[in-house]
């Protein structure tokens, strides 16, 4: 685990992190605390990839296209 927090990584950092968890998880050659501490952490991790891929899925939603196919620009997504 790296000492990032949760909701400063980018999407890659905490899906590569999430990876490791849970091959840690699934080993099982963790003590019952660190597990618990392990299974809190993907959890967070896990939101914060669902998160930013749905931040990104609003993004692409909101590109408009002309006639021909081409994007116009973008429609303003709130909250974003």
């Amino acid at each position: 685990m790296t000492d990032t927090p949760v909701d400063q990584m980018t999407f890659e950092q905490a899906m590569k992190e999430l990876e490791a968890v849970v091959g840690q998880l699934e080993r099982g050659d963790v003590a019952l605390d660190q597990s618990i501490a392990l299974y809190e952490r993907g959890a967070a991790l896990k939101k914060r990839c669902e998160d930013e891929l749905k931040r990104a899925e609003e993004k692409v939603a909101a590109i408009t296209l002309d006639a021909d196919g081409q994007p116009t620009g973008t429609t303003p997504v709130e909250g974003l």
